[in-house]
């Protein structure tokens, strides 16, 4: 959302990427996108949600998606710091069972006529609101989640999860990460079979030609014999490019699976 010139927090430990000053919006980046592509799928990667209304980013979601012929992924997280929280007007309380609820009102926007939501942070008085997906079921909702309390979360709410893989991340901690997450949502009454995952690999733009990071090779080839249960037939591994400059940049990006 910004750039802020004393930033009340660090940036996951570091300063904060000068990047941040000028950032596209990522659903109109990707509706610039569906309009020059044909098959290729398109997705937010973590997009903080809790700044804006759940009607409003549902609609625009649901718009993206019958411009792009059923293309759309909704990739969501709740947020990280204060500076952003303070812009948006948004309480930082609201996180957690507040962006739950947030992703539950979505959905019922997606869902059929007449639409109405009541909850403790939002709510929906019974309405006509379009576009509908063109995905039957609504869009694929993603949830950048990483943290146990995050995992949960998404394997009761969500279609998948985005796991990121950074400069030091090991290929043995993001199997544990997804066989956890299996579990989580066989515990759920949900068939992990039907839950998706997308790793997210945060590389610099650089005029250097690009070379594939070490995790990645490593990934790429040993995918199908480490991860054997997440390659069915709808729902494969993928591996997602996701450019940034900071070491962690994960925020209002832009991405194509």
């Amino acid at each position: 959302m910004l750039l802020p010139t004393r930033p009340k927090e660090t940036f996951d430990g570091d300063p904060w990427p000068e990047i941040f000053a000028t950032v596209y919006d990522p659903i109109e980046m990707l509706t610039f996108a569906a309009a020059r592509t044909r098959k290729v799928k398109l997705g937010t990667s973590v997009m903080s949600a809790l700044f804006q209304n759940p009607v409003t980013l549902a609609r625009r979601f649901a718009t993206l998606d019958r411009l792009s012929n059923g293309r759309a992924i909704a990739g969501l997280g709740q947020g990280d710091f204060r500076d952003e929280f303070e812009a948006a007007n948004v309480p930082m309380k609201r996180r957690g069972r507040g962006f739950e609820e947030f992703a539950r009102a979505m959905r019922a926007v997606w869902g059929p006529d007449p639409v109405s939501f009541t909850g403790d942070f939002y709510n929906i008085p019974e309405s006509r609101i379009g576009p509908k997906p063109v995905q039957p079921g609504g869009i694929p909702m993603l949830l950048g989640a990483f943290a146990p309390a995050s995992l949960e979360r998404a394997a009761r709410i969500a279609d998948g999860i985005m796991p990121a893989a950074g400069r030091s991340t090991a290929i043995e901690k993001l199997s544990q990460t997804i066989n956890n997450f299996r579990d989580m949502v066989r515990r759920e009454g949900r068939n992990p079979e039907e839950i998706r995952w997308i790793l997210r690999a945060h590389n610099p733009l650089e005029e250097e030609k690009a070379r594939a990071s070490s995790v990645i090779g490593r990934y790429a080839s040993t995918s199908r014999r480490r991860f054997p249960k997440t390659q069915g037939a709808r729902h494969r591994s993928r591996i997602l490019r996701h450019e940034s400059s900071g070491p962690s940049s994960n925020r209002h990006s832009t991405s194509a699976a």
